[in-house]
């Protein structure tokens, strides 16, 4: 499949490219859990559309899903967004969260790079942020600004449905999509080699 590169979309229309898979996932839609996500998400969509921000939207999915607990996995760079998130939230809903640092494990256990070195330097944990989550029993999942990577490890160990709040991009003020937007940032990206886009000569 490379729809990004298609042209029409007419699946929008109803025109149906996969008919091989399309029986299969109806089925897979059927499923109770999956089939109450899919309703209110669309719900919200034509309800919602050009109306409420992603953070209005997080919280009318929540309360649509009858979601009680809701967790919050963040970064210590973002530790500001995420106590107004907290706060907002928790007028609906039971919060916790969950810092990427919690359990202080040194990364010299595992001979990790340091951005300083010679200083201790906790790992980031997302293992451990969702362990904890999957302990408490959280209805649903927020990420704000884990780093590439330990955002995918927290979702591969969360129990609970994750959704993303905030991306981070240091560079870009978690924007980003602004790599996309900005024409100096795009030409660099698509005149790069791709031998300098792979390189891996800093890995430990």
């Amino acid at each position: 499949m490379k729809c990004s590169q298609c042209n029409k979309k007419l699946c929008y229309l109803g025109k149906n490219c996969r008919k091989d898979i399309t029986q299969k996932i109806i089925e897979e839609y059927k499923k109770e859990e999956n089939l109450k996500i899919a309703e209110v998400s669309a719900y919200i969509e034509a309800t919602y559309y050009m109306k409420k921000t992603r953070l209005e939207e997080i919280i009318e999915f929540c309360k649509l899903m009858d979601y009680k607990k809701i967790g919050i996995a963040f970064c210590i760079g973002l530790e500001n967004e995420a106590r107004v998130l907290d706060k907002i939230l928790s007028k609906h809903f039971d919060v916790y969260s969950v810092c990427c640092k919690v359990c202080g494990i040194d990364k010299d256990v595992f001979n990790f790079k340091k951005i300083n070195e010679g200083e201790k330097e906790a790992i980031c944990n997302p293992i451990g942020q969702a362990e904890i989550l999957n302990k408490i029993g959280t209805d649903l999942n927020i990420i704000v600004g884990l780093c590439i990577g330990h955002d995918i490890l927290f979702q591969k160990y969360s129990k609970a449905p994750t959704t993303t709040f905030i991306v981070k991009d240091r560079v870009l003020s978690h924007n980003t999509a602004g790599a996309i937007y900005s024409k100096y940032y795009l030409k660099k990206l698509l005149e790069r080699d791709d031998d300098e886009r792979f390189k891996t000569n800093n890995m430990g």
